[in-house]
């Protein structure tokens, strides 16, 4: 059995194409198809389910790619571990991370570069359903997600920060003198939020019912640039999650109020596998998080902008 092999099965699985799963190896479809028969003459058994196209693995083979996602993943720590032996850490270091995260990673990111250049970063924006599934077949190496969503067993969380909610919003919306809004008050207002099949959505709509009301919601997106530009020529208020205030750069045309009534935030963190033996890349990100105080600066970033904008206004 080849190494080669089991990364065939694994691409079959993930691609669902044949084809695609060929390109996705670099190597021909007649070559993928013939590793992966080899794998079924070792094991003496169908692995692949086959017809005129793809149909699908066996029982047999989904507990073969289960196991070939593991061996190919400890190959890999293997890997960085003799590489570290050797001097430099090297390789790619795959992290998902929901939307709302996605401003605030340049604070892990930059100083894990710093300190280990020849490591090459891949950053996925995935939804925190598909960073379970993720960090479960092995598709990505660390996440940065919500604390209060459970990963299952053979994954640790490390504390980021804490996620804060803040009205965004056209100047004219509210009377000038006023410093924050309550969750009663926002829901009577024309918003545009984030999809329900996000976590995010779901925390909001939570906390409008936890004060007995329900969001005028009047446009939905999965996108939060989408949401920035909606409030931005005056149609709509949101609510924005603090991290992305700085990404955006809010002119003196919008507002930002902080919502009280409840005040309310939701925990973010890093989230690597608990196995041994332990990726050394993932070790290096763990050891950049607990140096690097991301809530400080978050809630620092926070306070100055909402002191500018209430200081210009």
């Amino acid at each position: 059995m080849l190494f080669s092999q089991l990364e065939y099965l694994v691409a079959l699985a993930r691609e669902g194409h044949f084809s695609r799963a060929a390109e996705a190896c670099h190597v021909s479809q007649p070559a993928l198809s013939a590793g992966i028969r080899k794998l079924e003459a070792e094991f003496d058994t169908q692995i692949v389910r086959r017809a005129n196209r793809y149909e699908g693995l066996t029982a047999e083979g989904e507990k073969l790619v289960a196991w070939a996602r593991k061996i190919l993943a400890d190959r890999q720590s293997l890997s960085e571990e003799i590489q570290t032996m050797r001097g430099e850490l090297s390789g790619t270091l795959r992290i998902g991370a929901i939307p709302t995260a996605l401003p605030a990673l340049c604070m892990l990111t930059r100083p894990f570069q710093v300190e280990h250049p020849r490591v090459r970063l891949s950053l996925l924006s995935l939804s925190s359903t598909d960073i379970r599934r993720s960090l479960t077949e092995f598709d990505i190496d660390a996440a940065v997600s919500y604390m209060d969503i459970p990963v299952g067993g053979g994954v640790r969380a490390h504390p980021l920060y804490h996620e804060r909610y803040v009205l965004l919003t056209s100047p004219e919306s509210l009377p000038s003198d006023q410093e924050s809004v309550t969750w009663s008050e926002v829901a009577a207002m024309r918003l545009c939020l984030l999809t329900d099949d996000m976590r995010n959505r779901q925390f909001l709509n939570e906390t409008f019912e936890s004060v007995n009301t329900r969001p005028r919601v009047e446009l939905e997106t999965n996108s939060i640039s989408a949401l920035y530009t909606h409030v931005r020529d005056g149609s709509f208020a949101t609510v924005m999650p603090h991290t992305w205030l700085s990404a955006f750069q809010i002119p003196s045309d919008m507002r930002v109020l902080p919502l009280v009534e409840p005040r309310v935030t939701q925990g973010v963190g890093l989230l690597v596998p608990s196995h041994e033996p332990e990726s050394m890349l993932c070790r290096a990100l763990v050891r950049v998080a607990d140096r690097v105080n991301m809530a400080g600066r978050l809630d620092s970033a926070l306070r100055e902008q909402l002191h500018g904008l209430s200081r210009t206004g």
